[in-house]
């Protein structure tokens, strides 16, 4: 399993931006779809955002379609969530997500798709 970390938390105010970083521990990174999560206080982890193995395709939750843009390198072994117009609604900690060999993209949004994940960030939008 891939080994993960994610940076680029913090303290920000609504409207303001913010670009979290995931990096991997290997190249394998490359095979894998990743994910981008985040939980709430008091409410369940949700899905972000994924992107495909090569980075063409992406998906995201209706809450932060617009806002939000998931991206890629595989040269660096990092995924990247770029956070737009943050709300104070965004304020979680965000995970993210190595998908696993057997993936499917029907289900791209379903946390058993995915079997590794990183320690989370800290994401906080005062208003």
């Amino acid at each position: 399993q891939l080994q993960l970390v994610e940076s680029g938390g913090g303290l920000v105010q609504a409207g303001d931006s913010l670009r979290l970083s995931c990096a991997a521990s290997d190249r394998t990174f490359s095979s894998a779809v990743m994910g981008w999560f985040r939980q709430a206080p008091g409410k369940e982890r949700e899905f972000v955002a994924a992107i495909s193995r090569s980075g063409r395709n992406t998906y995201y939750a209706d809450s932060v379609k617009g806002r939000f843009t998931i991206s890629r390198d595989n040269a660096k072994n990092t995924v990247y969530l770029q956070m737009n117009s943050l709300k104070p609604e965004d304020t979680a900690i965000y995970y993210c997500a190595a998908g696993s060999a057997v993936f499917s993209y029907t289900t791209y949004n379903f946390e058993s798709q995915y079997n590794s994940w990183g320690q989370g960030t800290q994401v906080t939008v005062s208003s």
